[in-house]
């Protein structure tokens, strides 16, 4: 079956006008630091403009107030509303609400929907996730201390979680936990819906971290500490059946973890302009930088880079939407752990030609190079993507006979005279 990411030209034209809509109306809001009540005054017009386009929310199917559309489109569009940190705010498509919007869509009830997807959709409502605790690997979701223990006609939750994007912002939070220590690892625990007001959940503080060193309350994008003691839901906040919280974590991840690297071509693209910018005008010993094999090879390798990290993704996307999200995998294992790197090494090289004026905040380039960095943290560790793709290849091999190396020439030789006895005593 031949890949094929070409796109209609309907489609086309409403990735022109984001492109343009991106770069003139949501760039320009990342320099003026205001607060989360009053982004998203600024923010609601546009958000209005991107409906007006029919592109808001445009994962979700279409009852929901999406467009439908597959992995290779919403790659394309992430691609460029990617090279913002508000570009998927603007388009109703930011993490972690996209994807607690897919779990509520895929496995809500029709209440749960009513209260808690439809206004999520709308914008009225945000969301966070909670599924990271700091005495537990991130990088093994089954290994989790939370607890939900079954009381009446409710359930009592009980943790400590960790690094919980935007808790300090939402409305409510879907946290896993555990329901039944003594099942299978992947059996044992579930997922539900905590009003981000419950009696005892505490969001304790805003994490200080490379990418936000000083975090100011009520900031949109922050990363928390937040805890549960004794807080009580009724019944009808599990989300989907007992049991089904890993099941239904790795719903979210696949087409997430797509989202998220087309997101780093747009701010590798992002830096990679301001590198070519900096190499037309800069002069140094005689010349501009440009004219520099260093700088040249800088470039060439960028644009290489950012290619194949291109074409890897559209490709785990084009595999997702032709065959499902569990034939796509390894691909998506590759394009994690290879974009993390791509993206951190292209604005490295932009820092690098800027010299100090790219080290300093007067311009993009430090900022996205601190966010870079936790590219191989989020949705599991590079090394855990590296082990999954070495896996996964491995089981297409076995050892040869005798242990001999299926390649080595002194063995291949006797077998080829043995082969080719009659020919080679024919023109002896």
């Amino acid at each position: 079956m031949s890949w094929d990411f070409s796109t209609e030209p309907e489609f086309q034209k409403k990735l022109d006008w984001m492109g343009e809509f991106v770069r003139e109306e949501i760039w320009p809001l990342e320099t003026l630091g205001l607060d989360w009540d009053q982004l998203r005054k600024a923010i609601a017009p546009l958000q209005q403009e991107v409906k007006d386009q029919d592109l808001w929310a445009a994962h979700l199917d279409p009852e929901l107030g999406g467009q439908g559309y597959g992995q290779v489109k919403l790659g394309l569009m992430h691609e460029i509303l990617g090279s913002s940190t508000l570009g998927p705010l603007v388009f109703g498509c930011q993490a972690p609400d996209s994807g607690n919007c897919e779990i509520l869509a895929a496995v809500g009830t029709d209440v749960q929907k009513k209260k808690w997807l439809e206004p999520l959709l709308s914008g009225e409502f945000y969301s966070a996730f909670a599924l990271t605790e700091l005495d537990n690997a991130g990088a093994d979701p089954t290994n989790l201390a939370t607890s939900a223990v079954a009381d009446g006609d409710g359930w009592i939750l009980n943790g400590h979680k960790w690094f919980i994007s935007n808790a300090s912002t939402s409305d409510f939070i879907i946290v896993v936990a555990v329901t039944d220590p003594d099942a299978e690892r992947h059996r044992r625990t579930s997922q539900f819906i905590v009003p981000i007001d419950a009696p005892g959940l505490v969001v304790v503080r805003d994490i200080a971290s490379m990418e936000n060193t000083a975090p100011r309350p009520n900031t949109y994008g922050s990363h928390c500490e937040v805890t549960l003691e004794n807080v009580r839901v009724d019944a009808d906040a599990l989300l989907g059946n007992i049991g089904d919280g890993f099941l239904i974590a790795q719903k979210r991840l696949g087409p997430g973890r797509i989202h998220h690297c087309m997101r780093w071509i747009g701010q590798s693209q992002r830096a990679f302009d301001m590198l070519c910018e900096r190499a037309t005008y800069r002069y140094a010993q005689g010349s501009v930088l440009g004219e520099k094999q260093t700088i040249r090879n800088w470039i060439a390798d960028s644009a290489a880079e950012i290619q194949a990290l291109k074409l890897m993704t559209l490709h785990a996307a084009w595999v997702i939407d032709e065959e499902g999200t569990a034939k796509a995998r390894k691909d998506i294992a590759l394009i994690k752990f290879y974009g993390g790197k791509v993206l951190h090494d292209v604005i490295d090289r932009a820092i690098q030609i800027h010299g100090s004026l790219g080290f300093s905040s007067d311009l993009p380039l430090e900022s996205m190079y601190r966010a870079a960095r936790a590219a191989r943290l989020y949705d599991g560790p590079d090394e855990v993507h590296r082990d999954s793709v070495a896996k996964a290849y491995l089981k297409a091999y076995s050892p040869p006979a005798g242990n001999v190396p299926s390649q080595h020439i002194p063995t291949r030789r006797a077998a080829a005279h043995e082969k080719f006895a009659d020919l080679l005593a024919e023109i002896a």
